[in-house]
């Protein structure tokens, strides 16, 4: 099977608007979340978030252009026109110098575009029919980010996004490697990306009971793995990685990240919002990648876990972690949530995440898991708490959960020759 290298990543978040923006927030412990300023959320349980802020989209586009493009395409643009520039890859498709016909899109969003929708149904029900927007589809439908790279980029390949709530941008990375690796494609544009800090999203969350309250302090309000903590905090942005078969990438002299080797998933089949409280298949979905990769569970040095500071997900991947990698195993490897510093950004998280693993492996460092004060004791592995930890790491695998029992990981490794 062909082999699979990231040359080029790509970020818009919180706690950053760009790859090395966002990492040394993640090593610093620097949380990007804050009072919710989008809106006036006065009357909502949780006032706080993780909103992009500086993000000037006239660096990627005409204004005019970009009032065509929600939040979410346009968040996918700026993180992919960053990732092609790591990866040395022109704009502009005819002096690229590869073929186009072999470079797709796979850059997916959990939501789409909730915004657009709640506008255009509010001008629906006071205005009729006649004043709705003819760009009201194209903005609202999930699949416009990997359209929009597509048409921006001249990429020809496959273009399409998946859905999987919260696991989406782990689980558009990993099909995109299968792309690669049978054949489809030499070159994938993969992640997540969202907009997600608006008010019908905040509202159903609140309205769950899901997200923390810590209003007066956002800063420690997103805490993974801690006893006390109460819940997620909502984030936006997006994260996008390119894939590219290890031959095609050396042909042109690409710069080489670290390698992809492994991905699984699987289904929970237990309940729409509620993980496996035994964390049997989000273990399985790692065990297949780690057999994908042909890798011990024993060699695994580093875990991006999924970590949304909520009670159920953090216990029962916990336990998910201790089924995968065995209790001995588990309790040598190193992990953490970068959740922490930014928040969750839904279908944008796995990309997020993915980009922090390839950045272990290349500078040798655990990024921490912030504001982890009090240990829970059901909760006993090496979280990394608050502080970040030099490590030599060759093996480091991103794990993503979404509601409706989707369970995603992909195992990166130190590219070797």
């Amino acid at each position: 099977m062909r082999r699979v290298v990231i040359t080029g990543y790509g970020a818009i978040s919180c706690a950053g608007n760009s790859v090395a923006q966002l990492w040394d927030s993640m090593v610093n412990g620097r949380c990007g979340l804050g009072p919710i300023t989008k809106f006036d959320p006065a009357e909502y349980r949780t006032k706080i978030a993780g909103e992009v802020r500086d993000f000037d989209i006239t660096r990627y586009m005409s204004a005019k252009d970009a009032k065509r493009l929600d939040m979410f395409c346009q968040y996918a643009i700026a993180a992919g026109d960053e990732a092609m520039a790591c990866a040395g890859l022109s704009l502009d498709a005819e002096s690229r110098g590869i073929d186009n016909r072999r470079f797709g899109c796979l850059v997916s969003t959990g939501i789409g575009g909730l915004i657009v929708i709640a506008d255009q149904q509010d001008t629906l029900r006071t205005k009729g029919p006649g004043r709705i927007s003819p760009l009201a589809i194209p903005m609202m439908i999930g699949d416009s980010a990997p359209g929009c790279l597509s048409i921006r980029y001249g990429a020809k390949g496959p273009n399409f996004s998946l859905m999987s709530a919260c696991a989406t941008g782990c689980h558009s990375i990993g099909e995109a490697w299968w792309m690669i690796r049978r054949n489809d494609a030499d070159v994938m544009l993969a992640g997540g990306t969202e907009e997600s800090v608006m008010e019908i999203c905040l509202a159903g969350f609140s309205a769950m009971k899901a997200m923390s309250q810590r209003n007066d302090d956002p800063l420690h309000a997103s805490r993974p793995f801690d006893l006390n903590r109460d819940g997620f905090v909502a984030s936006e942005g997006s994260g996008v990685l390119v894939l590219e078969e290890l031959e095609h990438a050396k042909r042109r002299g690409a710069k080489i990240l670290a390698e992809v080797v492994g991905y699984g998933a699987t289904g929970d089949a237990f309940h729409i919002t509620s993980p496996d409280p035994e964390g049997a298949e989000d273990a399985r979905a790692i065990r297949i990648a780690l057999e994908h990769a042909g890798l011990d569970p024993a060699e695994v040095d580093y875990i991006n876990a999924h970590g949304t500071s909520t009670h159920l997900n953090d216990l029962y991947e916990t336990k998910a972690i201790k089924l995968a990698l065995g209790e001995a195993n588990a309790r040598k490897v190193s992990i953490s949530s970068t959740k922490g510093v930014t928040g969750h950004a839904l279908g944008a998280a796995g990309g997020l995440e993915c980009i922090a693993c390839v950045k272990a492996i290349e500078e040798g460092i655990v990024p921490p898991t912030i504001n982890y004060e009090t240990p829970d004791p059901e909760c006993d592995l090496d979280v990394t708490p608050n502080a970040a930890v030099k490590k030599d790491i060759r093996i480091a695998v991103n794990n993503n959960l979404g509601f409706g029992g989707h369970n995603a990981a992909v195992v990166f490794k130190r590219y070797e020759d």
